[in-house]
């Protein structure tokens, strides 16, 4: 009896021993919350500003509120958090000293710009620099993306149905047509639309085709466009002139704010559109945060749908990158779900996922979103993601 008792000893030893070491792994992959809010010397929140862990690659954008969110490790305790945004100082702070302050408030200082007559161009000139250079500017080797990706439907004014994607894509940089999608993730909304109109491909895909810099069949042809000087700014020390464009016919304007030390482009408004770009740690720059909303004529709506709320539909998109990797051994993307409409893509439901997830802080976007497709039927978002993601 006592020598069988012995046996198992050992065994009930190593089970006990996998406990103890998944408890302490578990422990240590815990997250922590690195959050705070921005404002400019005059207590103003400034929106749209990049925050990195430059070591580590990872980052994302402050919303409209100038409010941001990333959850890291404890291996990211002595990294450095970065913070620029065009018109300001940059500010950098070791994170563990940032967690340790009782207020977690970043104050950013308002650049001086100091621009000379040696550097001033004929406004098209400096867009002619700027795509000249957009390979050396930019991450222009494959490198993978992560980001999420919102898309809301409205009829009405109001917002009908919601979807969220995490994706992978494997890029090149806005130099280069877009490449390999993954659409890792899926979260929805009840679907309240009257008219549950799919598109042929996805979202992301109009996002690329979008950017005037990436080279596409709908990319204008900057050369017929009339160009201005609008003001000048700066991005972490270095000068930046903003441009305008307007097309000879038609409509559609272009502002791009463009360095004046390699005429990188940080930030792009096209329409309803935006594109703001960060620094990588290598010193390319990369996509951070996207943005716009655009809606249908009447003679894109079936006539079934005139006289309903359906006549008037709008998409609002948004986007906050997470992640960008640069080793070739990591960023390997399988191609799903890139052709596809964003709201019909099927994927098991992984609730622990987005919970996990560092998710932005409210932005007035998705507050918006969520108040008018709540306010439908009295069904919380998060109620609503539970009952139709099972």
């Amino acid at each position: 009896m006592f020598q069988k008792t012995y046996n198992k000893l050992p065994l009930i030893i190593t089970f006990f021993l996998i406990y103890i070491i998944s408890f302490s792994i578990t422990a240590q992959e815990k997250k922590i919350e690195l959050k705070g809010t921005i404002f400019d010397t005059t207590n103003i929140t400034i929106p749209y500003v990049s925050v990195s862990i430059i070591e580590k690659g990872i980052g994302t954008s402050s919303t409209e509120d100038g409010e941001f969110s990333i959850l890291i490790s404890k291996n990211e305790l002595q990294d450095s958090l970065s913070i620029s945004s065009l018109g300001f100082n940059s500010y950098k702070i070791k994170v563990q000293d940032y967690l340790s302050q009782t207020e977690k408030k970043i104050i950013l200082k308002e650049s001086v710009v100091k621009m000379t007559e040696i550097v001033l161009l004929k406004p098209f000139e400096y867009v002619e620099k700027a795509v000249k250079n957009l390979k050396e500017n930019t991450i222009n080797t494959p490198h993978k993306l992560e980001l999420l990706y919102r898309r809301a439907a409205t009829e009405g004014g109001k917002s009908k149905f919601f979807v969220e994607n995490y994706i992978k894509i494997r890029d090149r940089g806005p130099a280069y047509s877009l490449g390999s999608v993954e659409v890792s993730e899926v979260r929805k909304s009840a679907d309240y639309r009257i008219w549950k109109r799919t598109q042929w491909t996805h979202s992301i895909n109009y996002m690329a085709t979008g950017n005037p810099l990436r080279p596409s069949d709908k990319k204008p042809n900057l050369k017929k466009y009339k160009w201005k000087k609008i003001g000048d700014t700066s991005y972490e020390g270095e000068d930046v002139v903003i441009i305008k464009g307007t097309p000879e016919k038609g409509w559609g304007f272009i502002t791009f704010y463009i360095g004046l030390d390699n005429y990188g482009v940080y930030r792009i408004e096209r329409e309803k559109s935006l594109y703001l770009y960060k620094k990588h740690k290598s010193g390319k720059l990369h996509l951070n945060y996207y943005s716009k909303e655009w809606g249908f004529g009447r003679d894109m709506i079936p006539k079934q749908y005139w006289g309903t709320e359906a006549e008037k539909m709008t998409y609002r998109l948004e986007a906050f990158v997470y992640n960008v990797e640069t080793d070739k051994k990591k960023i390997r993307v399988r191609n799903y779900g890139g052709e596809t409409d964003m709201g019909s893509i099927e994927l098991p439901y992984h609730e622990d996922f987005w919970k996990n997830l560092s998710m932005p802080p409210d932005t007035k976007f998705f507050k918006r979103i969520k108040s008018e497709l709540e306010g439908l039927y009295g069904v919380p978002l998060e109620r609503q993601f539970e009952l139709v993601n099972k």
